[in-house]
């Protein structure tokens, strides 16, 4: 499983360099400050969760008709049963929730929002370009992660309304209902003493969402049954606020050398976490919890290896 996951991570790696390489030509100025926060050494948790996700689905006998997502009959749930055509178009489709998460961490880093010097282990985009640089490279990773999935889902050969429901899926989760709302959330309620509930709507609405399109649109790839789709978004919705429990653990825990970012930022902001609500060891007990519930979603789907490997590592993380 280590080497699958790693070979994945590294086909992921090559997919992002592909795809800038082909939308930013011609754009001189913007591809360096893209290229810097895209590329940078990451763990590519979202795109493998879609890719594991999409294993799943076709690995549990209850797609839409019976067969994997590019028609053929078979063992479809690796990526590389595809011919090499669909396997890339897949890859792409993968690409685009890491190109929405590498914008937020752009724009959290920013000095109006968390001010950042470091980010996976490298100076932060506004650092090294320039805030203005930064801001648009960010705006610019939004229709380009669109762009990805729309390519991935032709590409692939999925009919146009399965193409819809795919970006449909990742804005959604991406905007004012998702991410952006979630950030907007962690904002308004530094230094305000938050609650557990208004903590859960935080991790929910900046981390979780996302987290829950990547395994909703591995599902909706793969054209698999409501049932399945709906069993993939409850393990992602557990997984993406366990993650981020985990996150808020490791700001107090963590190294900074090992996290790639300066540690114990969020007690220096003022920041709400579910750490200051629960104290560590509760915190470390609901991070279980929630991967507990996670885990027996996806516990019959008897393609979901790499997907429970995913979650026992996102539990388990020290960075």
């Amino acid at each position: 499983m280590d080497k699958d996951l790693a070979a994945t991570r590294r086909a992921v790696d090559r997919a992002l360099a592909l795809w800038l390489e082909e939308s930013l030509a011609g754009s001189s100025a913007l591809a360096p400050p893209v290229r810097h926060a895209v590329l940078a050494p990451g763990k590519r948790i979202r795109p493998l969760l879609l890719l594991a996700a999409r294993a799943a689905a076709l690995g549990d006998g209850m797609n839409r008709d019976g067969r994997s997502g590019d028609g053929r009959s078979g063992d479809p749930a690796s990526a590389n049963s595809l011919p090499e055509g669909r396997r890339d178009a897949l890859f792409r489709l993968a690409c685009g929730p890491e190109l929405i998460h590498a914008y937020s961490l752009i724009h959290d880093d920013l000095p109006c929002m968390d001010d950042d010097s470091v980010r996976r282990g490298r100076p932060t985009v506004h650092v090294q370009f320039g805030e203005r640089a930064a801001i648009i490279a960010g705006a610019a990773l939004m229709p380009l992660a669109v762009q990805a999935v729309g390519d991935g889902a032709v590409g692939l050969g999925l009919p146009d309304d399965v193409a819809g429901r795919l970006i449909a899926t990742l804005t959604t989760a991406s905007g004012a209902a998702g991410m952006v709302g979630g950030q907007c959330l962690d904002i308004q309620a530094e230094g305000s003493g938050a609650d557990l509930e208004m903590i859960e709507r935080i991790h929910l609405g900046k981390t979780a969402q996302l987290i829950t399109a990547c395994c909703t649109m591995g599902g909706i790839a793969a054209q698999a049954a409501n049932e399945t789709v709906d069993r993939l978004a409850r393990f992602g919705v557990a997984i993406g606020r366990a993650f981020q429990t985990v996150d808020d653990i490791l700001d107090v825990t963590g190294s900074s050398d090992r996290m790639g970012k300066a540690q114990g930022r969020d007690a220096a902001q003022g920041k709400v976490t579910i750490v200051s609500v629960l104290g560590l060891e509760g915190a470390r007990e609901r991070a279980a919890q929630l991967g507990r519930t996670a885990l027996r979603e996806v516990e019959l789907l008897e393609g979901a290896d790499m997907l429970r490997e995913l979650g026992r590592r996102i539990l388990s993380r020290e960075r």
